[in-house]
């Protein structure tokens, strides 16, 4: 081979400022089970499949409520609208857990995971598969039940901040 085409490693901070430029939906995470129930934001959220209609959903195992979600292996993927950018932040830190529930409206769906009134779309999953990467586990979700808001407006992070997301209507 030649020496000559062996590109560098890529540094850990130029690929965080790269994935800081790669639009995301924002995303709280809850589940509710024997171990207890938790939330936490994320944007590493992905379709999988639609046969079965499949999610993952990525989680460091260094985080606080990882042995909860490892646990509980069912969760709720609950995609933020517009407006929500404070309730994201709340589960984004070190907020106690019965602080950041009591800052929104709940209900359940299949799995009794806490679904989020006025989220633009809840995804209701049973945890079916478990990939260690990295420092992450990978979390594929089968999705047992659908709560839509046709009404709300997305909201992405992108470029370390939030964005609303807003409608075009026809012309």
């Amino acid at each position: 081979m030649n020496r000559e085409n062996v590109m560098p490693p890529v540094e850990k901070q130029a690929f965080r400022n790269a994935m800081a430029r790669l639009g995301a939906a924002v995303n709280i995470i809850t589940t509710e089970g024997p171990a207890g129930r938790a939330g936490f934001t994320a944007s590493a959220v992905c379709s999988v499949t639609d046969s079965p209609p499949t999610l993952l959903v990525c989680l460091n195992r260094s985080a606080s409520v990882y042995p909860l979600f490892r646990e509980n292996r069912q969760l709720c993927v609950n995609t933020l609208a517009s407006g929500h950018e404070a309730l994201s932040t709340l589960f984004g830190g070190k907020t106690p857990m019965a602080e950041r529930f009591i800052a929104a409206e709940w209900t359940t769906a299949v799995t009794g995971s806490p679904v989020l009134s006025g989220a633009v779309v809840s995804f209701d999953c049973r945890v079916t598969q478990t990939v260690s990467v990295g420092t992450h586990d990978t979390f594929f979700c089968e999705v047992l039940a659908l709560v839509r808001n046709d009404n709300a407006h997305g909201l992405v992070w992108f470029d370390r901040g939030y964005h609303p997301l807003l409608r075009q209507e026809a012309c």
